[in-house]
């Protein structure tokens, strides 16, 4: 192997202070796994949580769970990826990379009309949303509250809600609210008075009788159970320690996290599909270099990200910080 690649990882447990980048040997597939050149590496908060103090991680933590890049290099057995394909991988891990090694059932080829950029920024979230608009069994007609609409998973809730045909009624700063209009939600902004504020937005629409969570905090659980009546139609995204309290769904990952069903194969397909013929919208506030991986999780840790970050191997593809899209 020649030391070649880099590859972001956290050295120690703490915040973003303990990411370096390190050289490592080009990865070798085994049977049935994909090389792939990563191109661009969604960031997510599980990243910056899976280093924390309490995380039970040994290490040096590899970073990054999904991907989109160029297939280099194929191992034995596999039959449905050449290189030289443009793909989208989630879950991986260690994608803040130059170079992945994957199993080939990760992968969903990316089409031309998505961005790499974009394509790194939406299994997770997307996947995260669409469990959740399942588990709540969102319908047409139905009003449906999203908590945290400007984040990724959020926004990601919104317009599936959407596409299902339900009123949805989105909790974000009013930074967000036209943004949120233009993908059909009502808006309404979270503070004091969250609770009345959402009855005025739904008295039009009809009871509320669906809410995910993206947010997890205290004000948006009280306001979701104050609403809806059956709360195995509530799904948490966040507070996975206070859904059993409230007898409410815990979705995702973590302590507390039901098992659900895995929707990772079918999301990889469909989200994929409906974000390259723009039905899906996938909004990257901000991409950066491997190298400012920190900075882009202070970013995501302070709760002021909207949409989806990136990092990207090339740095003179990196833009930077970007706001909400008005």
């Amino acid at each position: 192997m020649s030391d070649t690649g880099r590859a972001v990882v956290a050295q120690a447990l703490g915040g973003p202070e303990v990411l370096q980048v390190v050289r490592r040997g080009t990865p070798a597939p085994g049977a049935g796994e994909v090389v792939v050149q990563v191109t661009a590496a969604g960031v997510n908060p599980w990243d910056w949580k899976s280093y924390a103090p309490g995380s039970g991680a040994t290490p040096p933590v590899a970073l990054g769970l999904e991907v989109a890049g160029v297939v280099r290099e194929v191992g034995t057995g596999v039959r449905w990826f050449s290189p030289g394909d443009e793909v989208v991988a989630w879950p991986v891990r260690g994608g803040y990379a130059d170079l992945v090694t994957v199993p080939q059932e990760v992968l969903v080829r990316r089409p031309s009309s998505l961005s790499a950029t974009a394509a790194a920024g939406l299994l997770s979230a997307g996947a995260a949303a669409l469990h959740a608009v399942v588990a709540t069994e969102v319908d047409a007609e139905e009003v449906v509250l999203v908590h945290g609409a400007s984040g990724g998973v959020g926004r990601m809730a919104v317009q599936l809600a959407v596409l299902r045909g339900a009123h949805v009624v989105a909790t974000a700063s009013p930074a967000w609210h036209s943004c949120l209009s233009r993908l059909g939600a009502v808006p309404v902004a979270h503070g004091p008075g969250l609770l009345d504020r959402v009855r005025d937005a739904a008295a039009g629409l009809g009871e509320v009788v669906a809410a995910v969570d993206a947010v997890g905090t205290a004000e948006a659980l009280e306001t979701s159970v104050a609403l809806v009546a059956d709360r195995r139609r509530v799904a948490t995204l966040v507070a996975l320690d206070r859904a059993a309290a409230l007898g409410v769904r815990a979705l995702g990952h973590g302590p507390g996290a039901e098992p659900g069903t895995d929707v990772r194969e079918a999301a990889r397909a469909q989200l994929t599909a409906l974000a390259a013929d723009g039905t899906l919208d996938v909004l990257v506030t901000g991409t950066y270099a491997l190298e400012d991986a920190a900075r882009a999780h202070e970013r995501s840790r302070a709760g002021h990200a909207g949409g989806k970050l990136v990092l990207v191997t090339d740095a003179a593809a990196a833009t930077g910080d970007r706001g909400p899209v008005h």
